[in-house]
């Protein structure tokens, strides 16, 4: 096991807007270029089609200041919260972009040719590697801006590159905590996989403080190369005051198999952008979702099914459970290239709503430009049925809990889809402790 935390200087002016932060070790390539684009760029308004439904008001950047320092006892204790999976492969834990800890528990990763770095250490030690695939898609689907604010910005995060024919038995995970009031962090995740390499990754998005405000804009980027398998995993819990933004690009090559589960249950506006590239034939892509919203949360998701080469699959299943005057909005698109025949996929959204001030938006569509396909899509929302409320609180249990039981069964059937058991409970004891804060 190995060690390191990364000094900063203190910030002590509260800045009116965003300012470039001070470097804490090697900065990408091109990130004043980055700066640039993202003063350049206009902030997102309504009349654009990309940001319909949003409330763009709620993305006012201000107030935030560059990731802030903390001490020593505030460093053992997010070390100590950083718990995940009984058996992983390895862990890093951050904080406010600064690294406490790498902790590697399978001794033969690194004697096989795996990877896995602190994003600081791969572009100096693997600085070709690295450049070849860090951000090399480019954001599509509105969030431009925030992609090049987080270009500008991001100083560390991991990078795992996975090399021909290995198969990583037990998944890697990477804690990435917000501290501070109106702190911010810039979390990466880049994660590369060689032709029939197999891995599984799980992110976890914290705060030390659940109603402390923040500001989090995270990019995480997975390729895919012929026959391998990824399964990626964001469990994203910030502050119930937190605005954050998540920008997934996948790219899938021939017989290759991508899936993605994103689990939402915190930050009080939260923007999702996610692509998926099929480049190759065979390939296939998997997109997950499960938000759990109450009070007055806005969850805005956009995603891109992109099927470039003929016989691809895709399949997305998001499902919503919305409580007291959240929303929900989801915009996804199917495309199908013209030549890329036999191409399989779908799209399906569903909402349950726990309260009639609740509110989801739903537009799934097609783009279809080639003539031997089968795509479907579609979206549902609905509330709870009386008789299975019914036939609960006749055994003796209460609305509240009977109301948690329908939906952990509704939101079950993503978890199921990742077919990984402990990770799977994870996620389900992340949503009983969402519930449990809320009675």
């Amino acid at each position: 096991m190995t060690t390191s935390v990364l000094d900063r200087e203190p910030m002590t002016d509260t800045p009116a807007a965003p300012t470039r932060l001070l470097s804490a070790g090697p900065a990408a390539p091109g990130q004043e270029a980055a700066w640039n684009q993202f003063t350049k760029l206009p902030p997102p308004t309504r009349t654009d089609e990309r940001w319909r439904f949003a409330n763009v008001k709620d993305l006012d950047l201000g107030a935030y200041l560059p990731p802030l320092p903390f001490d020593g006892a505030v460093r053992e204790d997010l070390l100590t919260r950083s718990r995940g999976v009984e058996k992983s492969a390895g862990r890093m834990v951050f904080a406010n972009d600064q690294l406490l800890t790498r902790e590697v528990f399978a001794d033969a990763l690194s004697r096989i040719g795996v990877i896995w770095l602190p994003l600081e250490r791969a572009m100096t030690e693997h600085p070709d590697l690295f450049q070849q695939y860090f951000m090399r898609e480019e954001a599509i689907l509105g969030g431009q801006k925030f992609a090049a604010l987080h270009a500008s910005q991001v100083r560390t995060g991991t990078f795992l590159f996975v090399p021909r024919g290995v198969e990583i038995d037990l998944p890697i995970e990477a804690f990435h905590w917000l501290h501070g009031d109106n702190g911010s962090c810039f979390p990466h995740t880049l994660i590369v996989a060689q032709e029939r390499a197999k891995v599984t990754f799980v992110d976890y998005y914290e705060s030390a403080d659940a109603n402390a405000p923040g500001l989090a804009c995270a990019v995480n980027d997975l390729w895919l190369g012929a026959g391998a398998s990824v399964t990626y995993v964001c469990a994203q819990n910030w502050s119930r005051q937190a605005l954050a933004f998540q920008m997934n690009a996948t790219v899938v090559g021939r017989d290759a198999w991508a899936r993605s589960l994103f689990a939402q249950v915190g930050s009080r506006h939260l923007r999702t952008e996610s692509v998926s590239h099929l480049r190759a034939p065979g390939g296939r892509s998997d997109m997950l979702a499960l938000t759990v919203a109450d009070d007055a949360q806005e969850v805005d998701a956009r995603t891109f099914q992109i099927h470039e080469a003929p016989n691809t699959a895709s399949d997305l299943l998001y499902k919503n459970s919305l409580d007291d005057s959240a929303r929900t909005i989801f915009s996804g698109l199917i495309r199908v290239d013209p030549g890329a025949q036999q191409t399989d996929a779908y799209q399906k959204v569903r909402n349950l709503l726990l309260s009639d001030e609740a509110e989801a938006n739903s537009a799934p569509g097609l783009e279809i430009k080639a003539d031997n396909v089968r795509c479907t899509h579609g979206a549902t929302s609905g509330q709870i049925e009386q008789e299975e409320l019914f036939y609960l609180m006749s055994r003796g249990i209460s609305k509240r809990a009977a109301q948690k039981l329908i939906v952990h069964g509704f939101l079950q059937e993503v978890i199921d889809r990742l077919e990984a058991p402990a990770i799977g409970k994870k996620l389900a004891e992340m949503v009983q402790a969402k519930f449990a804060a809320h009675a």
